[in-house]
């Protein structure tokens, strides 16, 4: 079977298998999100705690995540993927039944959602790696765009399927329902040909610990800048679940019904962008520089949108560069690294994005409530613009320091013996 340029993922078997169950446990995984959070404040009342049980979901990756890029490297990814998933479909059912007993109290909750953080930290280098050994080098690049698209898909999904089954089924449907979605994982799984992955080699019997990978990672210009990009863009640039939410309430008088606008229009430009990743034979490190200066200048210009209508046009670019930036650095760090240390920088990818985020939503919320919303906007678009400049022209030495340490030494020739010391000779 033919597939367009844009899925050609989808031509083998085991991806097709991987995306549909992929996006079905996204689908579960949001409903899960939404069904949590509303159930944490129903008990507490309060949007901190809500705020805290996310961060507790966060925190395991940026403190233990390097040695789930361990794990990664020297055990079967498609086992560990497994194990995970086995892991997070239990979790899920014991949600659902604490929630069908009434809670009064959140600590149970809580512990659940450490627990679940740190299942998390310690298989997704797995699952980035196991992702590679599904499609292969030719067509990660795809592959992850496809996933892009089928994380924004099942994100909406989700978040709509939550607002119908949790009147209907409750609380501890939406728990029910996401623990089932990963048993279809655990079915792709078993259903998929060995003989069809594109197998890494395993990390090497010198390098299998934590500190061959931070050895790597920091050893790497090139991925040093990345993700100091990735971290600028992650924290200051992206965080738009604060700022949306500050702008609908404050300069746009916009309400929560603004703020749900906004959220639709963010998810839109999404999906645009995977379209846009998928689409490319290549991602290369120029896409990636550009896409960071359109996000940044984009968010320059959100901050003086006059009204709901013309901020949201504003956002469908941004969120299709951010994942358009998202799809390059995942690509770029799986390809250029060698296989027996891709887990370990697939875990060092993502405690950058943790700790973008951790870092990044206290720091919006502090800018706006004190500079205000639009000033917030600006200044943070800026500082990302300069960080998109300062990357562009350390890529730029790295290239040239590159070149230079491959070009030859010049040849030169022998110098000719005089005829009157050959005589003498």
């Amino acid at each position: 079977m033919a597939f367009p340029v844009m899925l050609r993922s989808l031509r083998h078997h085991n991806y097709r298998l991987w995306a549909t169950a992929d996006f079905v446990s996204i689908t579960g995984t949001w409903m899960q999100v939404l069904a949590l959070n509303w159930l944490i404040l129903s008990i507490t009342g309060s949007a901190t705690s809500v705020g805290l049980g996310l961060v507790l979901q966060a925190l395991p990756t940026m403190l233990i995540g390097p040695w789930g890029g361990v794990i990664a490297d020297r055990l079967p990814a498609r086992y560990v993927v497994a194990a995970g998933q086995a892991a997070q479909a239990l979790l899920s059912a014991l949600l659902a039944l604490i929630a069908a007993g009434d809670p009064s109290t959140i600590g149970r909750l809580y512990v659940i959602s450490l627990v679940s953080g740190v299942v998390t930290a310690l298989t997704s280098p797995a699952l980035g790696r196991f992702g590679a050994e599904v499609v292969g080098p030719e067509d990660l690049s795809n592959g992850l765009a496809l996933g892009s698209l089928l994380s924004s898909g099942g994100r909406i999904l989700g978040m709509s399927l939550a607002g119908v089954v949790i009147p209907l089924a409750g609380v501890p449907g939406a728990f029910v329902t996401n623990s089932v979605s990963f048993l279809g994982v655990l079915v792709a799984i078993a259903m998929m040909r060995g003989n069809e992955f594109h197998r890494l080699p395993p990390s090497k019997p010198g390098e299998r610990g934590i500190v061959a990978g931070f050895r790597y990672v920091l050893g790497s210009p090139r991925l040093l800048i990345m993700f100091g990009l990735a971290f600028m863009l992650g924290s200051l640039g992206r965080n738009y679940q604060v700022t949306m939410a500050a702008m609908s309430q404050g300069p746009l008088d916009a309400g929560a019904a603004g703020y749900g606008a906004l959220s639709v229009a963010f998810a839109v430009g999404t999906v645009l962008g995977g379209v846009f990743a998928a689409s490319r034979a290549r991602l290369p490190l120029r896409l990636l520089l550009i896409t960071a200066a359109l996000c940044a200048t984009g968010q320059m210009i959100s901050g003086a949108a006059p009204n709901l209508v013309l901020f949201g046009a504003a956002m469908l670019p941004i969120a299709a560069c951010a994942v358009v930036l998202d799809t390059t650095v995942s690509t770029r760090a799986q390809l250029d690294s060698p296989g027996h240390l891709r887990g370990r920088v697939i875990s060092a990818q993502g405690m950058v994005g943790a700790a973008s985020g951790a870092f990044g939503g206290p720091a919006l919320g502090a800018m706006c409530d004190t500079l205000g919303p639009r000033a917030a906007l600006m200044l943070a678009g800026a500082v990302c613009l300069t960080a998109a400049v300062a990357a562009t022209y350390g890529l730029a030495r790295v290239r040239r320091a590159r070149a230079a340490a491959t070009v030859p030494p010049p040849v030169t020739a022998p110098r000719p013996v005089p005829a009157l010391a050959a005589a003498d000779a």
